[in-house]
């Protein structure tokens, strides 16, 4: 198998993030130009994945250590799902949830965090706990998110829905999914940069799976090079998801070889960072595919 060197080049393209207290994270760094991989935990008994549930601060905090040691670079905790017909939960409710896995965690050990939330006062506290990036599903749209992530001089993580979670996935429409994803979240980049932003603390996630259906995020998962000339690293999150159903017929608890395929394929295309719950197959699956193309 031959790789053209316009993905290749992708591939191995290295940069920085910004992060809050003069730390900063290396993104597709030598000696392997791997992508950084994102470990998920989710504090929440309805996320859609139930492997991916830890419910106790303790368990969540143990899951996590253990994704740092199978080689994550970041740990996403999130406390509100946004599945596929959810609904909001209230951000009183989801930082009783969260608040005492961030402090726990970051007490042992100065992993990056990353926080999942739409909520500017969740954002906000979970900054003062030592978040290091904020995940918005909402790309910073909601008021006072974006000035909150500024403030805190935090990293943002921009993503693209159509809807919300709860109807996003009723007759999802495009005329031209990739363009029109693409040219969303270059809108998202230049307000987060109006509002403080730095540029270099932004990452863009185009979205798989929120408002769209197979044919659309497989356009833009070929696509991954055409958001990714936007100048910001490139993150895709599709590990289990319903996508992977669709393509292999599997249910989401039999559905990691297929997350392995699809996330290989999407480094392929230019993807910087893969956000998983399956740390270490995940990396192994990219180890061997590394050593055997280059």
């Amino acid at each position: 198998m031959r790789i053209s060197a316009k993905r290749m080049q992708a591939k191995n393209h290295s940069s920085k993030l910004r992060l809050p207290n003069g730390r900063s994270l290396e993104i597709g760094s030598a000696p392997e130009h791997l992508p950084c991989i994102m470990g998920i935990v989710n504090i929440t008994k309805d996320s859609f994945f139930e492997g991916s549930r830890r419910l106790e601060p303790k368990a969540a905090i143990e899951t996590a250590l253990d994704m740092i040691r199978q080689g994550a670079s970041i740990i996403d905790f999130g406390a509100e799902s946004t599945r596929p017909g959810s609904k909001e939960i209230d951000p009183k409710e989801e930082l009783s949830r969260i608040l005492p896995v961030l402090e726990g965690f970051r007490a042992v050990s100065d992993a990056v965090i990353s926080v999942d939330t739409r909520h500017p006062k969740v954002a906000e506290a979970a900054l003062a706990a030592g978040a290091d990036i904020i995940n918005d599903i909402e790309a910073l749209q909601r008021p006072g998110m974006a000035e909150v992530v500024a403030r805190g001089r935090a990293a943002a993580i921009l993503m693209h829905m159509q809807g919300t979670p709860q109807n996003m996935q009723q007759n999802p429409s495009y005329e031209n999914c990739l363009e029109e994803v693409r040219s969303f979240l270059e809108g998202a980049a230049d307000y987060a940069i109006e509002a403080g932003i730095s540029p270099d603390a932004i990452i863009l996630d185009p979205g798989i799976g929120f408002g769209k259906l197979k044919e659309h995020n497989i356009a833009v998962l070929q696509g991954i090079e055409r958001i990714a000339s936007l100048g910001f690293p490139v993150l895709i999150g599709l590990s289990r998801k319903r996508l992977i159903g669709e393509l292999t017929g599997k249910d989401v608890a039999d559905r990691l070889a297929g997350s392995l395929g699809a996330a290989l394929a999407a480094w392929l295309n230019g993807a910087q960072i893969l956000r998983v719950h399956d740390v270490a197959e995940t990396l192994d699956a990219l180890r061997a595919f590394h050593e055997v193309i280059q």
